[in-house]
C-alpha cells in the first residue's frame, strides 16, 4: 500500500503514545441538566486521550470537521499551516479517534477538495486500513457563485468531500430507512389495477444472446432487441396471463398482490443535495438566528447535513466531534432524536474559548442536556508522582484501561475495580500488609494489586497468587 512521508511524521506517529492523561474537571456552573452528553473544552489530542479510559470502543459514529488549510485565517481559527504541520496535527488525532471506535462504528471527516483530502485519504488508508474505506460522500456546500475578482472567471467548486471509514470490513453499519413513496398501479391489465414493464433488453454487442430471441404471446423482440428473461419464465408468464402486448410491444403485468411482502428501503446516497441537508449558507443562518446575532462563523455545516450522516447508524448510538465549533453536530443529534424517537448521545470536544459562549449555549438554547468539563492538570506531576489532586475513580479508570484496554464503568469507588481476563483488579490508597489483603472483596483467581508499597514477602504474594504492582512505577 502507498503511504504518505512528511518531514516530522515519524513524531506524529509517536504522538498518541506519549500524551499525557490529564485529569477532567466539572464545571457545574456551565453544564446544563446533567445526563451523558458531554462537552469539554480542551486541546482535543489532550482531551481524547483523557476521554479514552471511559469510552474506548463506545463510540458508534464520529463526524470531525476539522480545519481545510486553505491558507486564510479565520476569526476563530487558524486556517493556515504547512502541509507537514498540518498532517502532524491531524495523525495522532485520527490514531486517537479510531481507538475510540466500536466494532460497527463508522467516522465521517469533511474536507475540501483544493487543499488536504488526497494527504487525508492517504494517512487515513494508514491508519483505519484500506479495506476499511467505505467512500467519498459529496456535499452540495454552495450554489450561488462568487461574481468578483479572479474567481468570476475560474472553476467554482460547489461540493466538499466527506470521507467515510468504518472500523471493520466485515460488519454491516449501515440502518436503512423504508421508502416513503407508495407504488402505482395506473393501468388497467386482465386481472385489474397493474403497472406494465418492458422485457426486453439491447442486444447490441457484448449484451447480444441469440437463445433470448424465441417468440412470446406470438412475437420476437423488436429489431436489435432481446428478451430479458429466458423461455422457461416466458412460458410461466404466458401461462399465468402475466405478460399482454401494449401498443404492439410485450410487457410483463405487475399487480398489487405480486409485491405484497416486498419492502423497499431509501438508499444512502453518496451526493448529499443543497436542497434537502442546507448548504454552508444555510448552517450560518441557523446559528446566527440561535444565538440572536452574527458570532463570525462564516463557514458552518448545517444540521440537516449532519443528521443525514448519522442517522444511517443506531438510534442508541454515541456520536463525537472532536472539531465541536459552533456545535451542529449536537444540534443534529437533539434534533434526530426528536424526529424519530432516538436516545442518541453526544461527546463534543472544542478548544477555544467560544466552547462556552457559543458552542454550550448553542446546545443548551437547542434544548440540550450536557455535562461541561474542561482539562485540567496532568494525572503524573513533573517528577512523575501521581498527582494529589486525583481521585481514587480518576486513577482506577486510568489503571484500568492501561492494564486492560477496555472502558472503566465502575462507579464504585470498592479497592476491586474489576475482573478482566480471570484476574481481580485491586486499587490501595495504603501499604499492602496482611491485615489489608482480609479486608478486600474476595476473589478465587488471580489478583492484580496496585499500591505505593507493600509489606508482604515476593514468595507469599506467589503463594497467594498476588501480583503487585508499585505506583507510580509500574503505572507510568
Amino acid at each position: 500500500m502507498p503511504t504518505l512521508d512528511w518531514e516530522g511524521k515519524q513524531k506524529a506517529i509517536e504522538a498518541a503514545k506519549k500524551v499525557p492523561y490529564r485529569l477532567l474537571e466539572y464545571d457545574s456552573s456551565l453544564s446544563c441538566g446533567g445526563g451523558e452528553n458531554l462537552i469539554v473544552q480542551g486541546d482535543n489530542l489532550y482531551a481524547l486521550k483523557s476521554l479514552l479510559p471511559f469510552y474506548r470502543g463506545r463510540v458508534k459514529c464520529i463526524y470531525i470537521d476539522p480545519p481545510y488549510n486553505t491558507g486564510s485565517a479565520f476569526e476563530h481559527y487558524d486556517d493556515n499551516l504547512e502541509h507537514s504541520t498540518w498532517l502532524s496535527m491531524m495523525y495522532p488525532r485520527l490514531e486517537l479517534l479510531r481507538d475510540f471506535l466500536s466494532g460497527d462504528g463508522a467516522i465521517f471527516i469533511s474536507i475540501n477538495f483544493r487543499d488536504e483530502y488526497h494527504h487525508l485519504r492517504c494517512i487515513c488508508d494508514e491508519i483505519f486500513g484500506v479495506k476499511n474505506y467505505v467512500g467519498t460522500l459529496t456535499w452540495e456546500s454552495l450554489t450561488q457563485p462568487t461574481n468578483s475578482g479572479k474567481a468570476k472567471f475560474g472553476l467554482q467548486i460547489k461540493t466538499e468531500p466527506i470521507l467515510c471509514y468504518r472500523n471493520n470490513a466485515d460488519k454491516n453499519i449501515f440502518e436503512l430507512t423504508l421508502a416513503q413513496e407508495t407504488k402505482k398501479y395506473p393501468h388497467i391489465g386482465k386481472f385489474g389495477a397493474c403497472r406494465f414493464e418492458v422485457i426486453e433488453t439491447s442486444d447490441a454487442g457484448t449484451y447480444g444472446r441469440s437463445t433470448m430471441k424465441f417468440k412470446i404471446l406470438g412475437q420476437y423482440p423488436r429489431e436489435g432487441k432481446r428478451w430479458k428473461i429466458g423461455e422457461e419464465t416466458a412460458r410461466q408468464l404466458e401461462t399465468a396471463g402475466r405478460v399482454e402486448i401494449v401498443n404492439g410491444i410485450v410487457k410483463k403485468a405487475i399487480y398489487p398482490e405480486d409485491e405484497i411482502g416486498t419492502i423497499t428501503y431509501k438508499p444512502f446516497w453518496s451526493h448529499l443535495r443543497a436542497d434537502e441537508v442546507g448548504t454552508a449558507q444555510n448552517g450560518k443562518e441557523i446559528l446566527n438566528s440561535i444565538m440572536g446575532e452574527a458570532v463570525g462563523f462564516d463557514t458552518v455545516k448545517p444540521p440537516a447535513l449532519i443528521e443525514e450522516l448519522i442517522r444511517h447508524l443506531d438510534k442508541n448510538s454515541l456520536v463525537l466531534d472532536a472539531f465541536a465549533g459552533s456545535g451542529t453536530t449536537a444540534h443534529a443529534v437533539i434534533n434526530l432524536n426528536a424526529a424519530d424517537g432516538g436516545n442518541r448521545k453526544f461527546i463534543l470536544i472544542e478548544d477555544k474559548d467560544y466552547c462556552k459562549t457559543i458552542t454550550a449555549e448553542r446546545v443548551r438554547r437547542v434544548g440540550g442536556n450536557f455535562n461541561f468539563y474542561r482539562l485540567g492538570a496532568k494525572l503524573f506531576d513533573k517528577l512523575g508522582r501521581i498527582n494529589r489532586d486525583v481521585t481514587f475513580q480518576q486513577l482506577a479508570a486510568y489503571i484500568w484501561y492501561k492494564f486492560t484496554k477496555t472502558p472503566y464503568l465502575d462507579e464504585k469507588k470498592s479497592p476491586l475495580i474489576g475482573i478482566h481476563d480471570g484476574a481481580a483488579y485491586y486499587l490501595l490508597r495504603e501499604p499492602l500488609t496482611r491485615k489489608i489483603l482480609e479486608t478486600l472483596p474476595a476473589y478465587d483467581g488471580a489478583k492484580i494489586i496496585f499500591g505505593k508499597s507493600c509489606r508482604i514477602s515476593a514468595e507469599n504474594l506467589k503463594s497467594l497468587g498476588i501480583t503487585f504492582k508499585q505506583m507510580p512505577k509500574n503505572v507510568r
